[in-house]
């Protein structure tokens, strides 16, 4: 006997997880995310009927929706249990005006894939979201007009297949220009003088010469210090000043989409990507040995921390059988939940709190273990009460010399019993002083002069770039994996060891799109863009003026553009080795290369060398760059003659 109720999800592993939650009077089918978009090879919006998208089927998921089709005749209910985002809602909602557009289709939502919130949302559907459609709409289209417009001008200046996206080229941007002032970064010397002292036997600290005179001490050279340094060593030394202080340390929000991006980067090492894959698989469902799998995390793309009153509960409990009473505060951790347009979304968070993470271990691959620990410990430790030191600050006097040096003693660990936050540059912990007080004279042990010099920004990594795009208001949660990757892919910047440098053809996009599109390369314009999606989720703003007053004025920078843009040809004093004309410069999907100008006559073509000779005994070949889904590496021009390969060239290396 058929089923009466047909469930619709994105994913295979969702819907076995779900299917086996609602049990054999349910049919769980998955639509292999998007069935309906708009057409690869057109525009597929109507510009002059209000921007309206035109959706085709997806050709390889053809098969799906007739699959779909034909299990739904005769069913009672369709459910539709995509995600609870704009993406799911919309991706629902076009499976329903394809297929089911003159029947009933119930949306059922939950963050939480485990029986509990499973049968609570099917007992309570819900209509679909006509706001969040028109948001998703609103940001598909914008990005359609963007890369479709954009992209052609790419391939009149540089070459044929490049590419332009609304909120990625805004990222590259970001990237390039913090490149560029690590390239202007002129380093500029200093030195510090740390003394050792002894208080009493057997105990002494370090404290850094903080001022001379009332001048604070800016030493620029070694001659500097060293004539300083001579004249410390004449000093008689006591402690001036003994300050106490005790500081609180507040434990961190449960994880948002961004901040599980960086801490799993951090601490980790995941890249965003992975962190992603192995969140949704958390989500979707494993097998811990019951009834059906759990889905052990709460949905995995969101900015809001909030958490449901009955996990709050739930934790405190936990944090009450497991801690003294002095680690549970007496009302539950409030945060400040950033925006209205996802009040209804949690923050990341364990489904089974009262089960350890350690007994869930042996379920899990080894990534999976770590990032769901992770998540655990940061959400126990996010309603736990701060943790507190005692900071001791002390000042030691020498003639005109003021020294400090400054200590840490843990008074209750708090929060950090559970979780301590990994900061991407760690700052080293404060060593405990000994026992100091007012007037006490100390003995020199030693001096040591230091020579330091000033640092350029650092590279953006996979947690620093998410970071500045969450507080710059570029993207959103669910955007900011395909920015990264999307970038990456392109060759527009390369990931090495875990930091992003921007590529020649990466700056030469960016650089062309900055001078003809201002507007639309701007940071401040695109988080502006997102926050008038947001408001269209809301109700409060119509799709039409969004679009409308973006494209007028694009339009007429893609006019100004066209007729600017010309092809730039930079010939060399190479020549053609078949026909005999001048080569040229041409550029490519992985880079420059060398052309013949008779193409496409004459078809020849080489790469452009390092002019570093090949390391291999008897090769006559220079070394070239290329690429790989590993990143750059230089090989042999001689390929496949000779394969010698190396990461850095052996300049580099030596």
């Amino acid at each position: 006997m058929k089923n009466k109720n047909l469930v619709i999800v994105e994913s295979p592993t969702k819907a076995k997880t779900i299917g086996k939650i609602l049990g054999g009077s349910f049919s769980v089918y998955s639509s292999m995310g998007h069935i309906i978009d708009l057409p690869k090879t057109e525009l597929g919006v109507d510009i002059e009927q209000g921007f309206a998208p035109r959706y085709v089927v997806i050709s390889q998921r053809r098969k799906v929706l007739t699959a779909l089709k034909k299990e739904a005749k005769d069913i009672e209910n369709i459910y539709m249990a995509t995600d609870p985002d704009r993406e799911g809602e919309a991706i629902g909602w076009n499976i329903k005006e394809k297929l089911f557009k003159d029947r009933k289709v119930l949306r059922v939502v939950f963050h939480e894939i485990t029986p509990t919130a499973i049968k609570d949302s099917f007992a309570n559907p819900r209509e679909f979201d006509l706001n969040m459609i028109e948001a998703q709409i609103g940001r598909r289209v914008l990005d359609r007009l963007v890369g479709y417009f954009l992209s052609p001008l790419l391939w009149k200046k540089i070459t044929r297949g490049l590419s332009a996206g609304r909120v990625q080229s805004v990222a590259l941007r970001l990237i390039i220009e913090r490149e560029r002032e690590i390239q202007k970064f002129v380093p500029q010397e200093y030195w510090e003088v740390q003394a050792l002292f002894e208080a009493s036997e057997g105990a002494s600290f370090t404290a850094k010469l903080e001022k001379i005179g009332e001048q604070k001490a800016e030493i620029r050279n070694g001659e500097e210090a060293s004539l300083l340094a001579e004249d410390l060593r004449k000093q008689e030394f006591s402690v001036k000043s003994v300050k106490q202080s005790e500081k609180k340390r507040y434990p961190d929000p449960p994880f948002t989409t961004s901040t599980l991006q960086q801490e799993a980067f951090n601490k980790l090492k995941f890249n965003a990507k992975k962190t992603m894959l192995l969140a949704q698989q958390l989500y979707e469902g494993i097998d811990i040995g019951e009834e059906s799998p759990v889905g052990l995390i709460t949905y995995m793309r969101t900015d809001s921390t909030q958490v449901a009153p009955e996990a709050i509960k739930e934790v405190r409990n936990l944090i009450s059988s497991l801690f003294s009473p002095e680690h549970l505060p007496e009302t539950p951790n409030t945060y400040k939940v950033k925006k209205l347009v996802q009040a209804a979304h949690e923050a990341i968070r364990p489904s089974l709190i009262m089960r350890p993470a350690e007994s869930l271990e042996k379920f899990l691959q080894p990534d999976q273990y770590k990032l769901y620990e992770l998540i655990y410990r940061r959400f126990v430790a996010s309603q736990m009460t701060p943790a507190r030191s005692l900071v001791v600050s002390v000042a030691v006097q020498g003639g005109k010399y003021v020294l400090n040096a400054s200590g840490t003693t843990m008074i209750f660990d708090g929060f950090t019993a559970v979780y301590n936050r990994q900061k991407e540059n760690g700052a080293e912990a404060k060593p405990e002083l000994p026992a100091l007080t007012e007037g006490q004279a100390l003995k020199l042990v030693n001096i040591d002069p230091s020579q330091h010099f000033t640092k350029p920004p650092a590279r953006f990594s996979d947690s620093s770039i998410v970071k500045i795009l969450e507080e710059e208001g570029i993207g959103r949660p669910s955007t900011y994996v395909p920015i990264i990757s999307t970038l990456v892919t392109r060759g527009y910047v390369h990931r090495i060891k875990g930091y992003f440098e921007p590529t020649e053809l990466g700056c030469k996009v960016c650089d062309l799109l900055v001078e003809y599109f201002p507007k639309v390369m701007d940071v401040k314009f695109t988080a502006l863009m997102e926050e008038e999606l947001d408001q269209i989720e809301e109700g409060k703003i119509d799709r039409m003026k969004v679009l409308e007053d973006f494209y007028q004025p694009f339009k007429t920078s893609i006019e100004f553009a066209h007729s600017n843009i010309k092809k730039e040809v930079i010939t060399t004093d190479e020549v053609c080795e078949l026909c005999g004309k001048p080569m040229v410069i041409k550029w490519g999907r992985k880079g420059k290369f060398l052309s013949c100008s008779g193409f496409p006559e004459c078809k020849f073509s080489k790469s452009i060398t390092t002019g570093i000779k090949c390391p291999q005994p008897g090769c006559a070949g220079e070394l070239v760059e290329r690429r790989s889904r590993r990143g750059p590496f230089y090989g042999c021009s001689t390929y496949p003659k000779c394969t010698f390969i190396t990461t850095k060239l052996p300049e580099e290396q030596a």
